[in-house]
């Protein structure tokens, strides 16, 4: 199989922890696999049989997948000086143990643990139906030229075989005066064996496990030490200082550095991660970010990462202003290509999203998340119609709202205006992508979208198509897509660039960005929605509308999460009709402090569950002001309603639940953009400092101060004869 193989078969379950960088593993076939002897031996000098065995099933699955791989295992001075530590023992006087003198040679060492390393090798292997065979070298024989070509004929064909080789430095010949401290020569330790033998033979990768996860900016126990992911030579070269060498081994990180920087050097990849992880091997040819990457072109990446994530910023800039400079019918003709684009590529967007959706059924993900990203048929067409009806609003910018005759002839206007840049993180539906597209032009902002990584094909396709329509007076980076979680913690820093962050999903996306950025942040962490049936409640009404708040869409975040009832109907024949309905339609319900004996429900603790869509919490209430209570205290402030015949009730309930959109006799579904008129939603703020409830094209604008006069000045308000008189805005 080679080439491709594991390293080509990144999934979407793998996307999120994938690195961009490290794509180049798909190509890759032959695998030079360093082990050192941290590895191989535990704390007490024995073999660790435990990791040996982990890494053995590696190779094995690289071996079927195809993959040539080469190891290089340390470990035999270790297994050696274990053994004749205990044959010294137990050959010992009396005397002797009062007086023990335990240095033993280091080349006695090699040459009894290397049989008994290769030993444990041959049998875990063979476990496996794999054949491993032994190579030891010293540095005497690669100053024979006619080596290496032998050398590589017989990998080659080893490596034909399916045979892993595995190469050892053969310390108990060595020719060198003092070999853990000797560094000249063609190599001196096991990891710059390795990098010889990635070149020797053609490797595409050398991966290096260590004891710890990769390089860190500091020693790996202190708290504030970070992981470096990729090691930038000109960066990271001089900065770090490395500690005490391997507490078993000859080397030490820094000798792996060296090696690492050498193999990349000399053109062939390398990566040092941990051993003790059960698959870090597997993961490396994945492509996910683990360890420490080496490659002779990251100098170039650090570069272009860092350029990449402002330029992009800065363009959705410039292009913004490009965007307001057009009339209103200009930008109304953009929308209207951008809708007919999208029902021009149907066929290709709905085949993109069902890849996603195969993926994402592969991959084990909740029904919930699957349906939210589903476009189902004719989603594209209702789009591109909501996309028309955004088009045909009256333009927003540069519209007065207020005009005032400051003093004679110094007129004051507030007008609306863009924001400017707009971010926007989001999980699973691609139909948001368009919405906030479409919202974006018709304001004027320019606009950084990064979609869930489930959804990456529908959201790929679906930014395609749209920045086609857009016309080159304007610029197609007036929307750019952001395909790596990478690049979002680099756009939040640049809050001289963004105005606006609006986070759509989970409680723990959106807390994680508030707390990662200096720039504001437009959102909600939940949707816990409430319905209160009050007494007066009609209960045929009331059945329609909490039906509907809880089935039409449970993964909606304007779906009902709990049900507040008046005490008063508790086992009245309508609450019970209405519990049975919902319990047909598959809804788990679950009881507060006052369970429903009708349908046994289950008593909690708490009101603020996280139970899937599926589910609802069912609370007896004594009267309107403790649903009220109960909503303001337990509630996410998204939106709330009330079912009641009772206009005093009503109207309490209305002035006093302090939510984004507060109903009276109407589904919680309804708290959405286009069901309110506004075209689309980039998604709905619970905040309270600029828009709340769902954010159409009015919350993605700001105002500004425009003061015409006729050469006035303030010279100590002298002279000036201020009126302050409202004018009509015409």
């Amino acid at each position: 199989m080679g080439r491709g193989g594991i390293g080509g078969a990144v999934g979407a379950a793998d996307m999120e922890n994938s690195d961009s960088t490290r794509c180049f593993v798909r190509d890759v076939k032959r695998i030079v696999i360093k082990v050192g002897t941290a590895v191989v031996t535990g704390q007490n000098g024995r073999l660790a049989m435990g990791r040996l065995g982990a890494l053995c099933e590696q190779v094995k699955e690289l071996n079927f997948q195809g993959y040539e791989v080469i190891l290089v295992t340390s470990g035999a001075v270790g297994v050696g000086r274990q053994r004749l530590k205990y044959r010294k023992l137990i050959n010992s006087s009396f005397a002797d143990l009062q007086n023990p003198q335990l240095d033993l040679d280091g080349k006695a060492c090699a040459a009894v643990g290397q049989s008994g390393l290769m030993a444990i090798y041959d049998t875990l292997f063979s476990q496996l139906d794999v054949t491993s065979s032994q190579l030891l070298v010293t540095d005497r024989d690669f100053r024979d030229p006619s080596f290496g070509h032998q050398l590589r004929e017989t990998v080659v064909s080893l490596l034909d075989l399916k045979v892993i080789p595995v190469f050892n430095e053969n310390d108990a010949i060595s020719t060198r005066k003092a070999p853990y401290e000797d560094s000249s020569g063609i190599f001196w330790d096991n990891d710059s064996l390795a990098t010889l033998l990635a070149k020797e033979l053609d490797a595409d990768l050398l991966i290096m496990l260590s004891d710890v996860e990769g390089l860190f900016s500091g020693p790996p126990s202190d708290p504030q030490s970070k992981i470096i992911h990729t090691y930038i030579n000109d960066k990271h070269g001089k900065l770090i200082n490395f500690g005490e060498k391997s507490r078993v081994g000859r080397g030490g990180m820094q000798a792996k550095v060296a090696a690492a920087v050498c193999a990349a050097s000399k053109g062939v990849p390398a990566v040092i991660a941990s051993g003790f992880v059960v698959d870090s091997i597997i993961k490396v040819m994945r492509g996910e970010k683990i360890g420490t990457l080496f490659h002779n072109e990251a100098n170039v990446w650090d570069c272009s990462k860092e350029v990449t994530s402002r330029e992009m910023a800065v363009a959705a800039r410039d292009c913004s202003r490009h965007l307001q400079n057009l009339s209103s019918e200009e930008r109304k003709k953009i929308l209207l290509d951008i809708a007919d684009a999208l029902v021009a590529n149907e066929g290709l967007i709905l085949s993109e999203n069902e890849a996603d959706l195969a993926a994402a059924h592969d991959s084990g993900y909740e029904k919930s998340l699957v349906s939210r990203m589903t476009l189902k048929a004719g989603k594209i067409t209702s789009l591109a119609e909501s996309i028309r009806s955004i088009a045909d609003m009256e333009d927003p910018i540069s519209h007065t709202v207020k005009k005032t005759e400051v003093a004679k002839d110094l007129v004051f206007e507030k007008m609306y205006c863009p924001l400017g840049v707009l971010l926007i993180v989001f999980e699973s539906r691609p139909d948001a992508l368009v919405q906030i597209a479409a919202l974006a032009i018709r304001s004027g902002n320019g606009l950084l979208l990064k979609g869930g990584k489930e959804a990456m094909r529908s959201n790929t396709i679906l930014h395609k198509v749209i920045t086609s329509a857009i016309p080159d007076v304007i610029g197609k980076k007036l929307i750019g897509l952001v395909k790596s979680k990478d690049e979002i913690a680099d756009l939040l820093k640049l809050d001289d660039v963004i105005d606006l962050v609006i986070p759509r999903g989970s409680n723990k996306l959106v807390s994680q960005i508030k707390a990662a950025t200096k720039i504001p942040v437009l959102g909600h962490a939940d949707g816990i929605c409430h319905v209160y049936i009050d007494k007066s409640a009609d209960m045929n009404m009331a059945k329609r509308i909490v039906m509907d708040a809880k089935v039409d869409y449970p993964a909606a975040c304007n779906a009902m999460e709990t049900l507040l009832v008046h005490k008063d109907l508790n086992k009245t024949e309508g609450l019970d009709d209405l519990l049975m309905g919902l319990a047909n339609e598959g809804v788990v319900i679950y009881g507060g402090p006052v369970a429903h004996d009708t349908l046994k429900v289950p008593k909690v603790d708490s009101f603020h569950h996280e139970y899937s869509s599926m589910a609802c919490t069912l609370e007896f209430v004594d009267d309107v002001q403790s649903a009220i209570d109960h909503i303001n205290r337990y509630g996410s402030a998204h939106t709330d309603c009330i079912i009641t015949t009772d206009k005093k009730s009503a109207d309490t309930f209305l002035q006093q639940v302090d939510s984004a959109a507060v109903f009276h006799n109407a589904s919680t579904r309804f708290c959405d953009g286009t069901r309110f008129g506004l075209g689309a939603e980039v998604g709905i703020s619970t905040g309270r400092i600029h828009a709340r409830g769902p954010v159409g094209v009015d919350g993605l604008l700001t105002t500004r101060c425009i003061l015409r006069g006729s050469g006035q000045v303030v010279n100590g308000d002298k002279g000036v004869v201020y009126t302050h008189k409202e004018l009509p805005l015409q």
